[in-house]
């Protein structure tokens, strides 16, 4: 049996989960934007982060505000995805851990927010639909 047209029959598709990766400038204020996002599929052991810094934006709200020190942290979460040497503490973590790791709520300038789910044939290319279509 193939299992086509049966109940739960995804099509080839697997379940992820997303969250959305946002700045927020001056953690008093509240005001954010959305500057990345993180993919998590379980089926595929993937874990992955597509950031874009809209340097205008940050600036906007806060005029202040240390540029490089948010790319950084953008690149950092980047970095715990990839794994290797690159995710310093959570280098040994499966793509899992990771992900939970990174979606913690924490009070830094970048945020994870909520986290969503959907169903994809292709992780990496869902990443980069994500991005186009929630950051840039």
């Amino acid at each position: 049996m193939s299992g086509k047209g049966h109940a739960g029959d995804t099509g080839g598709r697997d379940v992820y989960e997303y969250a959305l990766l946002r700045v927020v400038p001056r953690v008093e204020r509240g005001e954010c934007f959305n500057a990345g996002v993180l993919v998590y599929c379980r089926a595929r052991s993937y874990v992955a982060a597509r950031t874009h810094l809209d340097e205008a934006k940050l600036l906007a709200l806060d005029p202040a505000a240390d540029v490089q020190g948010v790319r950084a942290a953008l690149r950092a979460v980047e970095g715990v995805c990839q794994g290797g040497e690159q995710a310093g503490q959570a280098a040994g973590d499966d793509a899992g851990r990771r992900f939970r790791w990174l979606i913690a709520p924490r009070s830094t300038v970048v945020q994870p927010g909520p986290v969503h789910t959907g169903l994809t044939a292709d992780p990496t290319a869902e990443a980069e639909r994500l991005l186009d279509l929630l950051v840039r």
